[in-house]
């Protein structure tokens, strides 16, 4: 038998389930505010991260604004003096550019003084200096062979030898690529993002009929050819460090087997750490996500990697240590700071969330000059207890799930662990900012030329990347880099040429001298992170 419901509690019901659809609402409501002013931040806005926000002070100590790179000042007695202002200007012409000399001289036959007629003199000059850009041009380049063969042999004997001049092997055979063209067009298209498409153009207007196509073909028939052994050993060899960085980004591929043409592609990217001597920069193209990419690249590889929070990257193996990003987390924190109207945002969650991070981001910079072992040391001594105020800060923090600052909560418990462990190795980093710096090049790239169109086109990308990057990352050329390769390693072995691969990669004495980046005179040495001042 239904019994019937009193009218009391069915309007205390009614009352509470209106109240629950409220609040849904207001949650709604709130989130949908925050992602439309994320969306016009980000449209309108500067997407820079630095913040300008003026917060209340929470590490109003000395520390703050110590620096442990700077010696103690000695005090010393200078002269006054008055210096001429100048313009501050970087722009500087290089001491070795060839100088083309033009003088502007009266005819002998106006040498006269306007007031006597008297003959004038030579008083002094006036100098004024301009850099002239000539635009590249093209030659042909026609290789001659001289074959000789005896004349009394051929008078007396039933065999004659023939003797060839010795001549260098093509970088691709049959076609007329040079080396110094592929890495041309490698270096436009993989350094500067100019597609092939544009290239093509370029040449036609030098009145050269080149298309993409060939142009395509030629990298790819080089790539494989060439420059595919030395990526290997890159390979090989990044994978013998003790530290690495990995991160990956999205690509289209338009004809991989079983695919559509609008499903996402990536590159992976895997980079050594500051600690290493020569950089080693290795881009793979892999048609999907899953986490069985990284695990199969890095299986000769035991120790840290720094990588995002993403979970494919805590799957590998227990001998790889997974060390988390906190500029990922800062952002996280500084999107929940920049939806927020400017009058609410100082003394707010997200900005102490920033400001923790700000103060961690601050000592490593300190920290940047001391030595692995010394770094480690002063990191337990003041980030350890400051890590650990901020992440018990982020534990008693209240925040709605759905919202911003929700997320960068979740993302900060979840991953703490991971974002924990650059203070168990002096050599580690607070971020995976390097990673991100190496994808960038690739990124920018990919809004130049959209898309690969075969795998074996994405595959040949990642290898011109990886030489590219590398070359950039040891202060070489890359155009004169490739353009070495590319003339060495058809002829490996000859006389004159490189006798092994390894000869080839970035960090070999036997680079020559004009494939580096010229200095300008008065640049100080380069200075990695871990070495300690002298």
């Amino acid at each position: 038998m239904k019994t019937k419901e009193n009218p009391t509690e069915n309007f205390i019901r009614i009352i509470k389930e209106l109240k629950e659809e409220n609040e849904q609402l207001k949650q709604q409501n709130q989130w949908l505010m925050e992602q439309f002013r994320l969306s016009k931040h980000k449209k309108y806005c500067a997407s820079s991260e630095h913040n300008t926000v003026d917060q209340m002070c929470l590490f109003n100590e000395a520390e703050a604004t110590s620096d442990l790179t700077i010696s103690q000042p000695g005090f010393t007695e200078v002269k006054a003096y008055h210096r001429k202002k100048s313009r501050l200007i970087t722009d500087k012409l290089p001491d070795d550019l060839p100088i083309e000399v033009i003088e502007h001289e009266l005819p002998k036959t106006e040498r006269f003084c306007p007031e006597c007629s008297s003959e004038l003199h030579e008083m002094g000059k006036e100098t004024r200096e301009e850099i002239k850009i000539i635009p590249a041009k093209a030659v042909i380049i026609r290789h001659v062979r001289y074959v000789y063969s005896c004349r009394k042999c051929e008078s007396t004997s039933d065999h004659v030898p023939i003797i060839k001049a010795d001549m260098p092997e093509p970088v691709i055979k049959g076609g007329f690529a040079s080396p110094d063209t592929i890495a041309h067009i490698a270096s436009q298209k993989f350094m500067m993002a100019s597609p092939l498409y544009r290239q093509e153009q370029e040449w036609k207007q030098n009145g050269i009929m080149l298309s993409r196509q060939t142009m395509s073909n030629w990298l790819i028939k080089a790539s494989e050819d060439w420059l595919e052994p030395i990526y290997l050993v890159m390979k090989h060899r990044l994978c013998k460090h003790d530290v690495l960085h990995a991160d990956e980004s999205a690509i289209q591929v338009l004809k991989e087997p079983g695919k559509t043409p609008q499903s996402k592609s990536y590159m992976w990217l895997f980079r050594t750490s500051g600690e290493a001597k020569h950089q080693i920069v290795i881009y793979e193209y892999q048609p999907d996500r899953k986490h069985i990419h990284p695990q199969k690249f890095l299986k000769d590889f035991s120790g840290y990697i720094h990588a995002d929070g993403y979970d494919g990257y805590h799957k590998l193996p227990e001998n790889i240590m997974v060390v988390g990003c906190l500029a990922h987390l800062r952002r996280k924190l500084f999107d929940a700071l920049k939806i927020l109207p400017k009058d609410k945002q100082s003394g707010s969650n997200a900005a102490k969330g920033v400001e923790y991070c700000d103060k961690l981001f601050h000592l490593e910079k300190q920290f940047a000059s001391l030595s692995p072992e010394n770094r480690h040391k002063e990191r337990e001594r003041q980030s350890k207890p400051l890590i650990n105020e901020f992440f018990s800060w982020m534990e008693q923090l209240n925040a709605l799930p759905n919202t911003l600052l929700g997320k960068a909560a979740y993302y900060a418990k979840s991953q703490r662990k991971y974002l924990e462990r650059y203070l168990l190795d002096g050599r580690l980093e607070i971020s995976n900012n390097r990673a991100e710096r190496s994808i960038k090049p690739f990124v920018i790239g990919r809004k130049n030329w959209l898309f690969s169109n075969t795998p074996n086109g994405a595959k040949a990308s990642a290898i011109y990347y990886s030489l590219i990057v590398t070359a950039i990352e040891n202060s070489l050329n890359p155009f004169e880099y490739l353009s070495w390769i590319l003339t060495n390693a058809p002829n490996l072995g000859k006389s004159g040429y490189v006798t092994k691969i390894e000869d080839l990669l970035p960090g070999s004495d036997k680079i020559p001298s004009n494939v580096f980046i010229p200095k300008p005179k008065g640049t100080a040495p380069e200075k990695y992170a871990w070495e300690e001042d002298k």
